[in-house]
């Protein structure tokens, strides 16, 4: 008799909008060669404590949570996982700015400039 070990897929700790999957396959186009994907990670700074931060990578850390999308590896920083739990990230883009926004349940709050955010 064999037992047939059943593991659930876990879901990805952030969901990507399609404008945010369509800007991670933009970067990855211009990409440095060394480029293996881009990460989000969730650095000290700012007034309320932490801020969103967006950049290439050439190596993934041990810890990383990885999404992969159509345009090319998503990564989250391990250590900023439980910050951003939930929290969905979208790309907008006007007549006056571009960036990527958050949608995240555990923030508590932020500054005034949006530069920040508390949990």
């Amino acid at each position: 008799m064999t037992t047939e070990t059943k593991t659930r897929q876990r879901p990805a700790a952030l969901t990507l909008t399609p404008a945010a999957e369509q800007r991670i396959a933009d970067l990855m186009a211009a990409a440095p060669d060394d480029a293996i994907g881009v990460k989000l990670s969730t650095p000290r700074r700012g007034c309320s404590g932490l801020a969103y931060s967006v950049d290439y990578i050439s190596e993934a850390a041990k810890f990383d949570e990885v999404i992969e999308t159509a345009g090319g590896t998503f990564f989250i920083d391990g250590a900023s996982v439980l910050y951003l739990v939930g929290s969905v990230m979208d790309w907008k883009e006007d007549d006056f700015q571009a960036g990527f926004t958050f949608e995240n349940p555990n923030a508590k709050g932020a500054c005034g400039c949006g530069e920040s955010f508390m949990v």
